[in-house]
């Protein structure tokens, strides 16, 4: 925790806290000494994971939907009444609803609303102010390796968290290019972690690894924070990534990847 945004007393916004990484995140400052906003959708869940840290540093739970940007300025409001700072803004509130591409129309709606809105929104409320402090500030937003080499199974997480990482890059080039200002962003890109109430599974990261290389991949100034599992290495990745980017490049069906005329290919450049 040697990067500025992360020193005692400054403060952390952290979305979708409730549980899972957002939870982890909330620990991991609190434990640092930060003071920490934590905001969830269901209030019973937050303030029961909100409860714990109160005997470590200041917190405030807000129960808000990310989705609606009201509710954002208004916690943009709040915080910054409690505290007067924010040196973290972590978009991380997400739903999954896996539906296919001509079905769930309701569902489609939600989870670009929170997933990618969502993210949209927390920036829209906050980076103004938080690049007038004149500070160093991060706005870390969290994407999914399904956003970059789009699997099939859940075409609208997919789709929302492939425009999580196109925003989130623009994001960062205009805040580069902005005279005086000391915000960045950052790109958290998780593999296969658990989360939720869900049971841990062997080859599954824990929110706590997925925060802890978070935090060193800021601390080191790095965008593109791509996590690996205990079943998926940095090089796997690495192949996956640049297998799907030359699905263009090589005028290959897109998705070829899961394409049984290119699964040998596929095995061959991987291995």
């Amino acid at each position: 925790m040697n990067h500025p945004v992360f020193a005692k007393g400054r403060v952390a916004v952290v979305s979708g806290a409730a549980s899972g990484i957002g939870l982890a995140a909330c620990k991991k400052f609190a434990a640092a000494g930060m003071k920490i906003c934590m905001t969830d959708i269901t209030a019973d869940d937050l303030a029961a994971a909100a409860e714990p840290l109160k005997s470590q540093t200041d917190v405030i739970s807000v129960v808000a939907d990310v989705a609606n940007m009201e509710q954002m300025e208004g916690l943009c409001e709040t915080v910054y009444g409690a505290f007067g700072d924010v040196a973290v803004l972590m978009n991380n509130a997400a739903t999954r609803q896996p539906v296919g591409c001509w079905e769930g129309y309701e569902a489609w709606q939600k989870t670009l609303h929170v997933n990618l809105w969502g993210g949209i929104n927390g920036v829209q409320a906050f980076a103004p102010h938080m690049i007038k402090q004149a500070m160093p500030s991060a706005i870390i937003n969290t994407g999914s390796k399904q956003g970059i080499t789009n699997p099939p199974g859940n075409p609208p997480y997919n789709v929302a968290k492939a425009a999580v990482k196109s925003y989130t890059e623009l994001l960062q080039h205009e805040l580069r290019n902005s005279e005086d200002c000391q915000v960045t962003a950052h790109l958290l890109v998780p593999g296969w972690t658990t989360t939720g109430k869900a049971d841990h599974k062997p080859g599954a990261w824990l929110p706590a690894q997925v925060i802890e290389k978070m935090v060193a991949g800021v601390s080191a100034n790095d965008f593109y924070i791509i996590c690996p599992d205990d079943e998926t290495t940095p090089e796997m990745d690495r192949q996956r990534i640049l297998w799907s980017a030359q699905d263009i490049t090589e005028n290959r069906p897109p998705l070829s990847r899961w394409h049984p005329d290119y699964k040998q290919l596929f095995e061959d450049y991987s291995s």
